[in-house]
C-alpha cells in the first residue's frame, strides 16, 4: 500500500465507526440470481474527497466486503483514488471499478487503468448510450474492460440488441442498466446479457386480471388469520402449529446467536410471550414470504431492509406504531411479491387504516417514512438533505442490511428432513 493510502487510513481511524452513506444495488442474471452489487454513494456538497477516503478505509478493513456478503461488487472511485490509491483493490479480487467513457481521453488515467487490468482488477465501462467505436481512444478503453453496461432506457430496442451482440461477440460481458419496466426486462431476456439492473425488480408486472397461485392464496389466508381477532400467544401458536417448516424457521431464527437470547425458546407461544404478539406476527410474515421460491431473493431482502428501516425511522413513536411501521416496510413490496396490484392484495387483508394508507398512497403517519426510504434507495438525498440526516439514514440502512441478510438466511432455509 502506498504511503498516501496508509496516511489516509491513519487520518480516518477515528471515523471508522461512522457508517458509510451507501446503497447496494443488485444486478441479477437471467435466472434472477445475484450477479453483482453496485455500490452507490449519497453525497452532500463539499464531501467528495472525504467520502472517497472513507471508501478506501472501508475497503481495507473489510466493512464493504461484509455489506455485500463477499459478492462481486462494482463502485465508482474518484480520479485521485484511481491514480494513487488503488493498491487496496489488488487485494480485493471481488471488487471492481465503474469507468466512464470520458476516461478514454485521460492519458494518465488510461495508463493506470491498463496496469490495473493487467493485474486482474475488474473493470466495467458504464457506456450508457455512447458510441464505443468513435475513436481509437475509446477502442483502447473498451479493450481494457471485462464488462460493459448499456443504458436500456436511452437506447432503442434495436440499438440495444445490436450493441449487446457486438460486445458479446468480442467476449465482453454485457449488463443492461436502467431497466425500469417489465416490457424492457422481457426484451432483455432475449439478449446475450450477463446481468440486468434497474427498478423493474421493485415494481409489479402489469396484469389485466390478477390470478393468485395456490401458495400465494395460502399465504394471504395465513396473513388474514393473523390480522383477525387479535390472537394472543396461545392463539398465535395454534395458528402456526400445523406448519412445521414455518415453526422451524421462526424458532431457528429467534434462537440464533445473532439475537443472543438468555435462554432457548422452545415454542412459538413462548416466543410470542417473550417478544410480544405483534412482533412475532411480523416475524411470521417475514418467514412466510421467505418461502416464495419463485421470486428473486434480492426482492425479499429489499422488503426486509425496508421493514427494519421503517421501524427504526419510527423510533420516536409508541411501540405499537413502531411495530406497525415494520409491517408497512415489509408489505411495501407485497404487490411485487404477490404479482398483483396492491389494492387487490390489500382487499384480502383486514389491515388497520394507518398501514393501508401508507401502502396505497404514502399517506398517514407512515407514508413519509416510506418516502424517505424510497429516496434513499434511489440515491435522491444527495445534494438535498443535511449531512446529519444522511449520516442517520446511513446508519439505519447499514444496520438494516445486516439484519435482513441474517434473517433471510433463516427465511430461505427449509426444515431438515425427519430421520
Amino acid at each position: 500500500m502506498s504511503d498516501t493510502a496508509a496516511s489516509a487510513q491513519s487520518r480516518l481511524a477515528g471515523n471508522r465507526e461512522m457508517p458509510l452513506p451507501v446503497v447496494r444495488v443488485p444486478m441479477l442474471d437471467q435466472k434472477r440470481e445475484l450477479f453483482a452489487y453496485e455500490i452507490m454513494f449519497h453525497r452532500h456538497a463539499g464531501d467528495e474527497h472525504e467520502l472517497m477516503q472513507r471508501v478506501l478505509s472501508t475497503l481495507a478493513d473489510g466493512a464493504l466486503t461484509r455489506l455485500v456478503r463477499g459478492n462481486r461488487t462494482f463502485l465508482a472511485l474518484s480520479r485521485e483514488l484511481l491514480l494513487d490509491q488503488t493498491d487496496v483493490l489488488l487485494h480485493q479480487p471481488r471488487f471492481g471499478v465503474v469507468l466512464q467513457p470520458a476516461m478514454a481521453d485521460d492519458a494518465e488515467l488510461m495508463e493506470r487503468l491498463q496496469k490495473m487490468a493487467q493485474r486482474g482488477c475488474l473493470l466495467m465501462l458504464d457506456a450508457g448510450a455512447a458510441d464505443l467505436h468513435g475513436s481509437a481512444a475509446m477502442e483502447a478503453l473498451v479493450h481494457l474492460v471485462q464488462f460493459v453496461r448499456l443504458d436500456a432506457n436511452a437506447l432503442s430496442p434495436e440499438e440495444l440488441r445490436a450493441r449487446a451482440e457486438r460486445l458479446h461477440e468480442r467476449g465482453i460481458w454485457v449488463v443492461a442498466g436502467h431497466v425500469d419496466d417489465h416490457a424492457t426486462y422481457q426484451r432483455c431476456l432475449e439478449l446475450p446479457l450477463q446481468a440486468i439492473q434497474g427498478r423493474y425488480l421493485l415494481i409489479p408486472d402489469q396484469v389485466e386480471v390478477p390470478v393468485l397461485s395456490a401458495n400465494r392464496l395460502s399465504l394471504l389466508r395465513l396473513m388474514r388469520e393473523l390480522q383477525e381477532n387479535s390472537p394472543g400467544p396461545v392463539e398465535l401458536g395454534d395458528i402456526i402449529r400445523n406448519d412445521a417448516i414455518l415453526s422451524y424457521k421462526l424458532l431457528s431464527c429467534v434462537n440464533s446467536a445473532y439475537f443472543g437470547l438468555p435462554k432457548q425458546l422452545k415454542s412459538v407461544q413462548q416466543a410470542a410471550i417473550f417478544f410480544g404478539v405483534t412482533r412475532m406476527r411480523n416475524w411470521v410474515y417475514t418467514m412466510s414470504l421467505g418461502g416464495m421460491d419463485d421470486r428473486p431473493p434480492e426482492l425479499l431482502r429489499t422488503a426486509l431492509i425496508r421493514a427494519h428501516m421503517c421501524e427504526q425511522l419510527a423510533g420516536s413513536m409508541p411501540r405499537a406504531q413502531k411495530e406497525m411501521a415494520f409491517t408497512v416496510g415489509l408489505f411495501s413490496l407485497l404487490d411485487t411479491l404477490m404479482c398483483a396490484p396492491m389494492e387487490f392484495v390489500l382487499a384480502q387483508l383486514p389491515l388497520v387504516p394507518e398501514i393501508r394508507d401508507a401502502l396505497v398512497g404514502n399517506g398517514g403517519p407512515f407514508g413519509p417514512l416510506l418516502e424517505q426510504i424510497h429516496a434513499w434507495e434511489a440515491g435522491q438525498l444527495s445534494g438535498q438533505a443535511q449531512p446529519q440526516h444522511i449520516q442517520r439514514m446511513a446508519g439505519i440502512y447499514l444496520e438494516a442490511t445486516q439484519w435482513a441478510d441474517q434473517v433471510y438466511a433463516f427465511a430461505d432455509h427449509k426444515a431438515p428432513a425427519a430421520a
